[in-house]
């Protein structure tokens, strides 16, 4: 906000910029924040702006730096701002919250104030930890600052005190989807229709920081293990999952089942640290300055056919943790957790055989690039589900707007998926059923067409599913062969086209399977495609046997021929397991998404559209 006596030079930052950097250490900031800027092709921008530098230095200092490292830097500019000054220009910054599920933002960062500018390019970047598994919204308020507050630090400008210009609001996947990971939004008043004037428009670009490419592979051993067998020895393997907030574990790898030994090596393993976050270290200068470790549960379990395997030991370690045991050549015992509060220490040891770190594509390439997560959902439409007219059906329809577990589960699983599916036509099925007239079907297009699967969005999965439950009898038995069948079916045929495209297939039941071996032999058969299988139980039955179809804490699926599947496709979670927990369904559902997707583009050395001349 300027005045008859304001600084004239259009678009250049104020001294203070984003903050002020006490005491001693300006030689090493300003080294840091150089080494960021030509790390990202700016050079010979030091000497432009050595008098900010400092100041965003602190500025970006408190933008959650932990989250640069394995996430992704905003940067904001914007066109036609509202001039809110009568002798200059406005002189603008940016702030960028985090809209929570609750309704609460939560301030990210601060951009510096540029002088006398509607058209601004700001410099300093704003860090997002960018999380697949969660519809993670944006909101985007862009203020005038007046001319008394340009000495101010930013951060500690007290907004209500300058001129508001426009606010914009996105969710961090349509950012990151766009080519170039570009997105141009307008700018609205803070209440719609309180002003009709024309606000101008932000452009936010998404970059990927160097270490969310990062992956490391690891070799474990482990030596001493107890054993948990009567007439033979412990058949180990390990799991390994990241804490979220809240404390509960989301697993995000595991290593294949050692049979009969107690003293087993592991093939490799890699950990990807967009998925679990960074080691702390100080080899990456800027970027992980005053990192924290970030914990990962390490579970060692003897593997028991029935799905019920027994903990043979535990520990928690970081990255930084399990470098140091590598280069130490130490080992690191396991524990049993105590109830008291003791947890009983272990003869077993694991030892890290291999720690490699390496930049490889990341999933956010592959999607940046073109590649597209095709979105397919399929309903039990069984019997035991209940007479769908009763309150105590889980396929009843509350007339008050409340979604049954079928529509929870949908929504929230379309909500994050939808983003990465241009046309938003998705492939919807019902299975368990017996239509009007006909036999019963374990494989039927809810749209009622025979021959069109797709529908037009959430809104079309949600509308065919509440006319499907009008015009079939639920029968049964729950068979998931088939509808498996028929998505693998989808994901051959994509094979073939110039597109890259990805499948996720979304199964929700509410019972046992009947065709175990025929659905083993399906997803066997699936794995070497470009399908991920995702199946939430409902209801209250046993669902065992869903556990044996996720390899999180087993052996890898063989078929009924002793083929055995080339990786892990299906994630499998029990609706009441996570509905009041501090997890929601869509983490504990997705997490594991990306890693199979990279899985499989890796095994087949296919690259991201663009990349050395792919098209």
């Amino acid at each position: 906000m300027g005045n008859c006596c304001s600084d004239s030079r259009a678009g250049q930052a104020v001294g203070t910029g984003a903050g002020e950097t006490g005491g001693g250490g300006g030689a090493e900031a300003n080294d840091a924040v150089d080494y960021f800027f030509k790390g990202q092709g700016s050079y010979g921008l030091y000497s432009q702006i050595e008098d900010q530098l400092n100041a965003i230095f602190e500025a970006l200092e408190g933008m959650a730096i932990h989250a640069v490292v394995n996430g992704t830097s905003l940067s904001l500019s914007a066109t036609n701002l509202r001039d809110r000054d009568v002798f200059s220009k406005s002189d603008p910054m940016a702030v960028v919250y985090a809209k929570r599920r609750n309704g609460k933002l939560e301030e990210l960062g601060r951009t510096e104030v540029l002088l006398n500018s509607l058209d601004p390019v700001w410099v300093a970047k704003i860090s997002v930890t960018y999380l697949f598994e969660v519809v993670q919204s944006l909101v985007f308020q862009v203020y005038d600052i007046d001319s008394d507050f340009h000495n101010v630090p930013v951060k500690t400008l007290k907004l209500e005190d300058q001129q508001f210009l426009g606010q914009a609001t996105c969710v961090l996947s349509e950012i990151v989807t766009k080519s170039p990971r570009s997105f141009t939004v307008k700018l609205e008043p803070a209440e719609k229709g309180t002003d009709s004037k024309i606000l101008g428009q932000l452009n936010v670009q998404a970059e990927e920081c160097i270490s969310s490419k990062t992956a490391v592979e690891l070799i474990l051993r482990c030596s001493n293990l107890e054993n948990k067998d009567l007439l033979s020895k412990s058949d180990p393997f390990l799991l390994i999952s990241k804490i979220a907030e809240g404390g509960a574990s989301v697993p995000i790898c595991k290593t294949e089942v050692k049979k009969n030994d107690l003293n087993p090596t592991w093939k490799p393993v890699i950990l990807n640290l967009q998925q679990i976050g960074s080691k702390a270290s100080t080899n990456l200068v800027f970027f992980i300055l005053n990192v924290y470790d970030n914990p990962l549960t390490i579970e060692c379990y003897d593997f028991n056919s029935n799905g019920k395997h027994s903990l043979i030991g535990k520990m928690r370690k970081s990255l930084a943790d399990l470098e140091r045991l590598h280069n130490g050549h130490a080992g690191e015992n396991f524990f049993l957790p105590s109830t008291d509060g003791h947890n009983k220490v272990l003869k077993g040891q694991m030892f890290v055989e291999k720690f490699h770190e390496s930049v490889q594509h990341s999933f956010l390439d592959y999607i940046a690039g073109g590649c597209e997560l095709n979105f397919m959902v399929a309903i039990d439409f069984t019997a035991s589900n209940g007479n769908p007219r009763l309150p105590d059906s889980l396929h009843y329809i509350d007339h008050n707007g409340r979604p049954n577990a079928y529509q929870r589960a949908i929504l929230e699983v379309g909500e994050v998926l939808q983003f990465y599916d241009t046309d938003k036509r998705f492939p919807a099925f019902g299975f368990g059923a017996r239509p009007i007239d006909g036999p019963v079907s374990h494989c039927f297009n809810l749209s009622g067409s025979r021959e069109h699967a797709e529908v037009d969005g959430i809104d079309g999965i949600m509308f065919s599913y509440e006319s499907a439950l009008r015009n079939v009898s639920l029968a049964g038995p729950t068979l998931f062969g088939p509808i498996i069948n028929k998505a693998a079916q989808t994901a051959t045929q994509s094979l073939t086209s110039d597109k890259q495209k990805y499948f996720v297939l979304l199964i929700i039941t509410d019972g046992v399977i009947t065709d175990l071996q025929e659905t083993k032999d399906a997803i066997v058969k699936a794995s070497d495609l470009p399908l991920s299988i995702l199946i939430v139980g409902v209801g209250g039955a046993d669902f065992k046997e869903m556990e044996i179809l996720d390899a999180d804490k087993g052996e890898r699926l063989e078929s009924s021929s002793g083929r055995v599947a080339t990786r892990d496709i299906v994630q499998f979670v029990p609706f009441r397991d996570v509905q009041s927990g501090e997890i929601s369904i869509i983490q504990s559902l997705l997490a594991e998404l990306p890693a199979q997707f990279l899985s499989y583009m890796r095994v087949r050395n296919i690259l991201p559209l663009g990349v050395n001349g792919r098209n």
